[in-house]
């Protein structure tokens, strides 16, 4: 007679084997068709500028493109299934441009498996595809060279990386050119600039036109990932009181000790504070910000575009320098503030420091551009102006 321990094992095996059994198997995705053209099965842009996304899926039962840069502008388009198992969707001609969009499938949101430009993000989940006529194009000039550099931080204890823009002809050059520092925005990553911002098509295109002066310009990572500043591990109503001051602090570091130091060492740039600037989107408007009040001596250009600043975020070092208005305003050859009319990310902060340099009668160039939020639409033609600006 079978022991009731035996009789509770083999019920178990028999119950798992049935669930196996009746549970639906996985299996690979259905590939397409290789007699096809593959041109049929990828988002493309058409001569009269109108896109037309595809997504191979075929066995979604329900997709959608969604398209715009935030929240409240995204519109999302229902596509529709072809014979081949690939949907489809054309959008009416846009406007020249760089355009953000990703897919829902079926509840779950998805790059463009069949785009060759995912947005630069630490957690990709969006794509780009670009809308020819407009400075973002890579037009027939002459062109600069985009360095990517790991080196050892000393401030961070760890291995770092960074882009250097070099302007056409800087290889037959002698005479050290200015520099400009540009950090990101958060959840970016030092390519940002590079692949969405278009920062050296636009400044190639530029200085064909005769519009702004060469210079290097270094793209740091705004996001040190030190210790008790990884921003993943915080929620958004953290952010603003514990990860950008410490952040904040240890990117400074970083930018003295180790950043700085390496450019001049590596590159024919000039090492005077009236050849130096540091820029920032966002996150890194506030690490600009922080970076040019706290070390004057060393900067003489300084623009947030669309930046936290220190009226959320407090610094004692900032704090410090806005009750010295009149050094600042001899040591900044220029000061720019930038923002969406419409942004309600960082809109406070802007605003809120721009009407304290104000009251403090500290110079300073201020933009907002109507109708616009906390997007690219208002960091590229602002990083445009500003190096227009700089340097001369």
């Amino acid at each position: 007679m079978m022991r009731p321990s035996r009789l509770l094992w083999l019920g178990a095996g028999l119950m798992l084997l049935a669930l196996r059994s009746t549970a639906a198997p996985l299996t690979k995705p259905t590939d397409f068709d290789e007699n096809l053209p593959l041109s049929q099965a990828v988002t493309q842009v058409n001569p009269d500028r109108s896109i037309t996304f595809r997504l191979i899926a075929p066995d979604a039962r329900q997709v959608a493109v969604v398209v715009g840069a935030l929240p409240r502008t995204r519109v999302a388009y229902p596509m529709t299934k072809d014979a081949q198992g690939v949907w489809h969707y054309r959008l009416a001609p846009q406007a020249p441009n760089l355009y953000e969009y990703f897919f829902n499938v079926d509840g779950f949101r998805s790059i463009d498996t069949g785009s060759a430009i995912p947005k630069p993000q630490r957690q990709v989940n969006t794509s780009l595809v670009l809308v020819p006529g407009s400075l973002l194009d890579e037009r027939k000039v002459p062109h600069g060279e985009v360095h990517g550099l790991t080196y050892s931080s000393a401030a961070l204890n760890k291995e770092r990386h960074l882009y250097v823009w070099l302007p056409p002809g800087y290889e037959r050059g002698t005479t050290p050119l200015p520099v400009l520092y540009v950090y990101h925005g958060f959840g970016d990553t030092e390519s940002s600039s590079i692949v969405q911002g278009r920062f050296p098509q636009i400044m190639d295109n530029l200085l064909a036109e005769g519009k702004m002066q060469p210079m290097v310009v270094v793209f740091p990572d705004t996001e040190t990932d030190s210790t008790g500043a990884v921003p993943e591990n915080f929620p958004r109503q953290e952010r603003r009181k514990v990860f950008y001051p410490l952040n904040a602090a240890a990117a400074d570091q970083e930018l003295m000790q180790d950043i700085i130091p390496l450019i001049e060492h590596r590159y024919r740039v000039r090492t005077d504070a009236e050849g130096r600037g540091i820029a920032g989107i966002s996150q890194g408007g506030y690490q600009a910000l922080v970076s040019g009040l706290n070390h004057l001596d060393r900067f003489r250009w300084l623009a947030s575009f669309s930046g936290v600043t220190t009226v959320t975020v407090p610094n004692s070092g900032v704090a410090q320098a806005l009750e010295n208005p009149e050094m600042i305003n001899q040591q900044l050859k220029n000061f720019t503030l930038v923002v969406g009319s419409e942004d309600d990310v960082t809109g406070k902060d802007i605003n809120g420091l721009k009407q304290q340099l104000d009251e403090k009668k500290i110079r300073v160039e201020f933009h907002s551009y109507p109708t616009l939020g906390h997007e690219m639409d208002v960091w590229r033609p602002a990083y445009s102006e500003f190096v227009q600006r700089v340097f001369k």
